[in-house]
Order: C-alpha cells, then structure tokens, then sequence
C-alpha cells in the first residue's frame, strides 16, 4: 500500500522535493502561509497547528541543531503507553557473547532474503557492534533486507542517527520533515528521534546501516585541500515539507537504550505541515564525490576519501568515518598503488556496492563485507600484490568499483548472527597465505615468482 503524502510543489504527492546543503538552516511548508516568520512560537500558528521542537543537541551546545516543526498534532498525541517488542536480530552495543570470537580478519558473502516477508524493522540484521548505547559512544553496523512495505507502521531510534547504504533495489522514506527517495550510489542520514516509515519502491531491497550512538555525522575538515572537492556541501539534500492527514490505527516502535516498544496511536505521525532548522533528513548522491589523490609518487592515507565523520572526545580520532573508494584515476609514479599493508588503531569494517576492490580483485563481491579489527593486519592479498608490484605505471583509470567502509576508533564485535548464520567465508584469511619470502639478501630481492 503506497498512500501519497500531501507536498508542495509534487507530482500527484509522490514525487520528493529537495533543498540543497549539509547543515543549512532551511524553511519549507507544505501549505502556503503555514510557517510563521520572525518568531517560533506565535500564540497562535497558522491553520490550527501545534509549534514543536526537535532538538539534536544540547540546548547549550555552541552550534545548536533543532527544528521547529508545526503540526497537526503535537507528538504527545503520538505517543501512549508501551509495550516491549522483539526484534532478536537488531543488536546494540555492548553486544560481547563469550562464545563468539572477534579477533580475526573476517569476510562475508552477501546476505539473501530466504523468502521471508521482511520490512526495514524485521529485516534489520546486526554484524558488529562498538562502544556503548547507554554513554552514547560507539555505532553497531547492519544489514538490512526488504521484501516489503511498512504500512501504518513507523519507527524512530532515540538512540542514534542511521546512516543508510543502499546496495539493491530502491526504497522511499516517508518521515516527519519530508520524503527521501534512496537508490543504490546514494546514502541517506536519518537523524535520531525522527519519525519515519519505509516503503519499497523497487524490490527486495538490501543494504548496509551504520547506527552512529555518538556525536552526529558531519563534513570532515578539508585542511591543506582547501575549499572544494571530496564531498561539497551543495551535493547534500534535505527533503521540502510534506504530511499525512491519515485518521488510521497506527503503530510507532521506538528503539530506546537498546530496546524496542510499540505504541498504538489512531493517526499518522507524519502530521508536520510546515518546518525550519537545521535538524533534518539528508541524501547524497556518492556519484558527486570528487575523489583527490597523489599526482606523482606514493599512496595517501585513505582517510583522504572520507565522505562523513562524526568526532569522538579525541581529537583527530573519529568515533565513525564514513570513507568511499570509488572510480578515478591512478597515476603515482615507482609507487605501490592498491592500499598498503597496514595494521591499524582503528576498527575498518567495509562493504562492496558494485564491481571490483583493488585491493581484493578475487572473493570481496558485490553486497559482501569484511571485518579487519583494530590492531589486526591486513593488506592486499597475493595476486593484487604481485600485479601491483611488477604492473607497467601508466595513467590507469579505476572504473566499475564502489566500496566503503565504516571506520571506528573502538573494536567491533561480531554477533551470534554474523559469526554463525551469515555467509561467512571461512578461508578469507588464506587469501595471504601464498604471499612469498622475496627477501634474498640482495638488493634486487627474488622478484622472479
């Protein structure tokens, strides 16, 4: 069941508007007139309507971020009492089982919906989580499957914002501050305590999810690159007003410190006619990141293709980076060009959108992920190795790639479901068991193999 939200300046209410950039502060109504201007708070709004704060921060915070919504109802009137659901699958940190070991390099194939009628709720999968939902540090990364819509059914996490990473099939979220239509090669921020529903548009739809508990996602400092290129603020899209005025018995679940409740309500939510602030819902297009690199010798630290950060207490040290590896041109000199061995202070989990991984031409397909834990090496495996050793540098260009990673200052845990129902591959870390001794005490090595 797809029911039309009423929206400014859509086609028969289903097609979404956007407003562009990161962080601005945006106004928007869906009927002329509904927003009040030169103040938040009128005695009395437009249309009979309820003035409501969201706030994303502490009031006190130097950069506040909030919206004022006014709406048909206030959310008091979407919340009665609730009642605890299971949803087994949807993990929160700390999530330690004794019996399952997380010190390796893991990989997993991708994970297939077995004909199970699923939505965003009940197809959510856990991987891996880090840090603590209750201090509010740390992120959890999913999987998700959907083989179907949510209908009269909604949800918001008061725990974390949720960083959407579609790998198949397109999906549509309808929430309180407008719609975001989601397709593969694009990522959407859904921010916490928002209300939301998704629907499928073209199915089964599956995904990645980075939970984020901590300090919200924000563009990461460019330094010495200077104004432009990586992400641009410009690129980022947050949706124009749009509302349900939907007298239907309805359902919220709510994920709170971990735990998940419903609570039956007699309406929509999605009751918001007008807003502006800067705490709202956002899309990207990854297609629009302009990458930068070395342009004569060396490989730069990957952390150069970061796309989103959200800052921990340390500085310099990122409790999440969103990081994107995709096609563009290789030119370094006498250089090594995949990613080098390393071992890490950060945790690097990764997923394959499409096509190939320099680093891991053989194994690491399209909606698979892989796990290196912090301190733990990892690096090219023998046959990316040996190409890129004795490969003829020229001007090459990468082209059918797109892979990301979600990186973490803290270790990431597996869970009982990614350690034993998940495709795992179990002869992953073989992939470097052929790497050869080059080493003959002579300046030449043994590059004969």
């Amino acid at each position: 069941m797809n029911r039309p939200m009423t929206q400014q300046l859509a086609t028969n209410g289903t097609t979404p508007g956007y407003m562009p950039g990161f962080g601005n502060d945006h106004e928007t109504e869906a009927l002329q007139g509904a927003l009040p201007q030169g103040m938040n708070s009128p005695q009395k709004c437009p249309y009979g309507l309820y003035a409501e704060q969201l706030s994303g921060t502490a009031f006190t915070a130097d950069l506040p971020e909030r919206t004022w919504c006014y709406r048909i109802r206030p959310s008091v009137k979407h919340s009665t009492r609730y009642a605890p659901v299971a949803l087994p699958y949807w993990k929160s940190a700390p999530c330690v089982d004794p019996e399952v070991a997380s010190l390796g390099q893991y990989r997993w194939d991708p994970v297939s919906a077995d004909g199970t009628a699923l939505t965003w709720l009940t197809g959510m999968r856990t991987m891996t989580t880090a840090g603590d939902v209750n201090t509010q540090v740390g992120m959890a990364s999913h999987i998700y499957l959907i083989t179907e819509s949510m209908v009269d059914d909604y949800f918001y996490s008061a725990d974390s914002e949720l960083l959407v990473v579609p790998q198949e099939g397109r999906i549509r979220f309808y929430t309180e501050l407008g719609i975001l239509d989601l397709e593969p090669q694009e990522i959407a921020i859904i921010p916490r305590g928002l209300v939301y529903r998704v629907e499928l548009i073209e199915g089964p739809a599956r995904g990645f999810v980075c939970e984020n508990y901590g300090q919200k996602f924000e563009m990461p400092g460019r330094g010495p690159i200077g104004a432009n290129c990586m992400a641009n603020p410009r690129d980022f899209k947050a949706p124009v007003a749009a509302f349900e005025d939907h007298e239907v018995a309805s359902t919220i679940t709510v994920k709170w410190a971990g735990q998940f409740h419903k609570t039956q309500i007699a309406q929509s939510p999605l009751d918001v006619v007008a807003w502006h602030g800067n705490y709202a819902p956002y899309k990207y297009d990854l297609r629009t990141y302009c990458p930068v690199g070395a342009i004569l010798f060396d490989h730069p630290d990957p952390s150069i293709f970061t796309v989103l950060t959200a800052p921990s207490g340390i500085p310099g040290t990122a409790n999440i980076d969103f990081v994107l590896f995709r096609d563009r041109w290789m030119v370094a000199e006498n250089t090594f060009r995949p990613p080098w061995y390393h071992k890490n202070i950060m945790s690097e989990l990764m997923g394959n959108i499409f096509g190939i991984y320099d680093a891991k031409p053989q194994g690491f397909v399209p909606g698979g992920m892989s796990l290196h834990n912090m301190m733990l090496p990892h690096g090219p495996d023998r046959s990316a190795f040996e190409g890129a050793s004795t490969a003829e540098l020229g001007a090459e260009k990468l082209e059918n790639t797109m892979s990301f990673m979600f990186e973490t200052r803290f270790p990431q845990h597996l869970t009982p479901f990614a350690a034993t129902e998940a495709p795992l591959q179990d002869d992953y870390i073989d992939c470097w068991s052929d790497l050869e001794k080059k080493f003959d005490g002579t300046p030449e090595g043994n590059w004969n193999t």
